[in-house]
């Protein structure tokens, strides 16, 4: 690929946590693009790596690739000090990072909400709250974080995943409203199902198998789900735009202004949804590559599934979600 002659530009850094993989990746891959010097992180170095090459490769832009955990604080300071002193001034932090656990209440524990939380409320925290020192003596600067449409509406067997996003939501946009006047933006970035393969690595408990087997087609779906490259651009673009809220696609839009016209009837039905889903008691958690593993190789529902997923599955080969054995 021929260099992008933005990139020559601008030259700006650009921060993204929670860029290993899919959506965040994508997100790297468009401020590559837009011409920003990208510095992405992840907790897992292997697949870090992996995706610092592949946009490298991609894009012919300067990626570097720092060791992170949102999670742990005191590490996100070390990161955003060593991007400061060593890569340059931030002009733009997007945080990402995610986990998703699909299962029925029954087979929710406390750990899976502290996981949650820690991840997705936390870690955006953690991150803006460190990085605002410098963006504000400087002027300028912007912000995202990466909520979700499950911030806005709670869908059924996704509760710990919508406790933190719901918390995410109420302090990005809280922190935009701070923020006015000061030169640096805050941006609350709403998605709905996104097609980036992350069902391949959700987390399921409960009647794993049958738990992968609604959520990976509902992931996957065109008029469901939307294609991860569309998203990221239009993330990238209204956080540089310093926009206060991006939210992606007609479904997102719609199901958040029923709840805000019609909330307890919103509520009775995600309970109606709740109770068409699978039951199921058991804490076991694996990820969505071993529930679709043990519906087995040659099964009709794995068949079905698959093909209901085939799309999704493509994504993932693209956004760094899978390994030799998922497809």
């Amino acid at each position: 690929m021929t260099t992008n002659p933005a990139r020559e530009a601008h030259g700006g850094v650009a921060a993204v946590f929670g860029a290993s993989r899919g959506l965040g990746l994508q997100c790297a891959r468009e401020l590559l693009e837009h011409g920003y010097r990208v510095v992405i992180t992840s907790r897992d170095q292997q697949t870090l790596e992996e995706a610092a090459e592949q946009l490298r490769v991609e894009t012919s832009g300067e990626v570097i690739s720092m060791v992170c955990d949102v999670r742990n604080r005191e590490q996100v300071g070390e990161v955003l000090q060593r991007i400061e002193s060593e890569v340059g001034p931030i002009e733009v932090c997007l945080t990402v990072a995610g986990i998703i656990q699909v299962a029925p209440a029954e087979a929710i524990t406390l750990e899976h909400f502290d996981d949650a939380i820690a991840t997705m409320l936390m870690g955006p925290i953690n991150v803006a709250w460190q990085v605002l020192p410098a963006m504000k003596e400087r002027g300028r600067g912007r912000i995202g974080t990466v909520t979700s449409v499950g911030g806005m509406v709670s869908p059924p067997h996704l509760l710990p995943y919508a406790t933190a996003k719901f918390g995410a939501v109420g302090f990005s946009d809280g922190l935009a409203a701070s923020l006015a006047g000061t030169g640096v933006t805050a941006t609350t970035i709403v998605p709905g199902l996104m097609r980036t393969g992350s069902h391949l690595r959700a987390e399921f408990s409960g009647d794993v198998e049958k738990e992968y087997a609604w959520f990976a087609p509902s992931a996957s779906l065109p008029g469901l789900s939307m294609d991860a490259d569309r998203a990221a651009a239009k993330m990238v673009r209204g956080l540089l735009e310093g926009r206060p809220l991006v939210s992606l696609t007609p479904l997102t839009w719609a199901a958040t202004r029923f709840r805000g016209l019609a909330p307890a009837t919103t509520t009775r039905l995600m309970g109606v949804a709740n109770r068409l889903l699978p039951d199921g008691t058991s804490p076991e958690t694996v990820e969505g590559r071993e529930a679709r593993r043990r519906m087995g190789e040659s099964g009709a529902a794995r068949k079905v599934v698959d093909a209901l997923s085939a799309l999704g599955n493509r994504a993932a080969r693209r956004n760094n979600e899978t390994d030799s054995r998922d497809v």
